[in-house]
């Protein structure tokens, strides 16, 4: 990482979504080279590109320069409009990793933001489009953001053929609110989406049996919930999932899921996901890992005064989101272990101060 002016450097392919999504918001103008410069393939692939794309359509004035061979990039952030937006995203990745950066910015545009995606709903590397509106939404109405957002699941798409559509409607904020979740309470109910599309509506069924056999175990209030399309509504390709997740006595969620391999009979997926939710919870935090960066932005971003939020050991992509948000709004976390007198556990609490920001952005009515 490098200032060069008033641009910002890095390179690599790594954390390039984080890296755009700060670009844009604190206006500073970011610069990345030697994206897989080694590699056989070298520079962007199709989804990096489309992601480029789609920044530019739901923002005003962004200026993205791509070098021939598409190892470096130049991004000079506009304004984030909003708006009415349409994207085709590419096969390669589901509409989950187009989303995610989308969620951070849509609050700060000048309209509120109606955002159509078609492609693949749900695969086993980005989150599904399940979990953005069972756990993601939810994560933003800490932070005051709550009136008109909703995601709609329109269509299920299943990789390779996808087919998917999801409609994301986002109200706008002047200001998010300051965070203070220290206390992440106790497991008191689970919740679920199993869907199975171009194949026996049984899978479904029986994901939820086996999913309760590992489940029943810790909590009685379980509520799993079998999501069935048919005909167009289910996409080009044959797939099932299992979405879970557990909410604590405070409000706090933990996820996971597991999606269908060939060959894997769904059960074992069933069992993949409860153990992975029971992993999350043993974790522990407020948030987790899977949202640890969208809470500790909006943190950045909160009025300003003391922002704090319990959470689990960081993974290495919140270790380096954190030292890039430094780079951009110069904010740096206290990080203090949550309980100094049990040794045992991980967690951890975040601190900052927020840095105020305000949306400039929105119409002045």
């Amino acid at each position: 990482m490098a200032q060069a002016g008033n641009v910002i450097q890095f390179s690599g392919h790594q954390y390039l979504r984080h890296r755009l999504v700060l670009s844009i918001l604190s206006g500073k103008a970011v610069r990345i080279d030697k994206i897989r410069s080694d590699d056989k393939n070298p520079g962007l692939r199709d989804y990096e590109v489309s992601l480029l794309r789609l920044l530019e359509r739901i923002t005003n004035g962004t200026v993205i320069e791509i070098s021939v061979t598409g190892t470096a990039i130049l991004l000079k952030p506009g304004i984030i409009a909003g708006g009415s937006v349409t994207h085709d995203c590419p096969l390669s990745r589901s509409i989950g990793y187009f989303l995610e950066p989308v969620v951070m910015l849509a609050p700060f545009a000048k309209k509120s933001l109606h955002l159509t995606l078609r492609g693949i709903t749900t695969d086993d590397r980005d989150l599904s489009a399940d979990l953005i509106r069972t756990v993601t939404l939810p994560h933003l109405q800490l932070f005051g953001i709550s009136e008109g957002l909703e995601l709609r699941i329109k269509k299920r798409g299943s990789p390779p053929l996808g087919g998917g559509e999801v409609q994301f409607l986002c109200p706008i904020v002047k200001q998010v609110k300051t965070l203070n979740f220290v206390d992440s309470g106790r497991i008191k109910r689970i919740r679920g989406i199993s869907h199975a599309v171009r194949v026996n509506p049984q899978f479904s069924n029986r994901m939820i049996e086996a999913a309760r056999s590992v489940l029943n175990r810790y909590i009685p209030d379980i509520y799993l919930y079998s999501d069935v399309y048919k005909g167009e509504d289910s996409g080009k390709s044959p797939g099932y999932a299992l979405s879970i997740l557990a909410e604590s006595t405070t409000g706090a969620i933990h996820c996971a899921e597991a999606t269908s391999q060939p060959g894997v009979p769904p059960e074992d997926i069933a069992l993949l996901a409860s153990r992975a939710l029971l992993e999350e919870i043993r974790r522990g935090g407020c948030v987790d890992r899977k949202h640890q960066s969208l809470a500790l932005l909006m943190m950045v971003l909160g009025s300003e005064d003391v922002g704090r939020c319990r959470m689990g050991e960081p993974t290495a992509r919140t270790i380096q989101f954190l030292r890039d948000v430094k780079d951009f709004f110069g904010t740096s976390f206290k990080i203090a272990p949550a309980d100094p007198a049990d040794e045992t556990s991980s967690n951890l609490i975040f601190s900052a101060y927020g840095v105020g920001y305000v949306n400039a952005n929105r119409t002045i009515a």
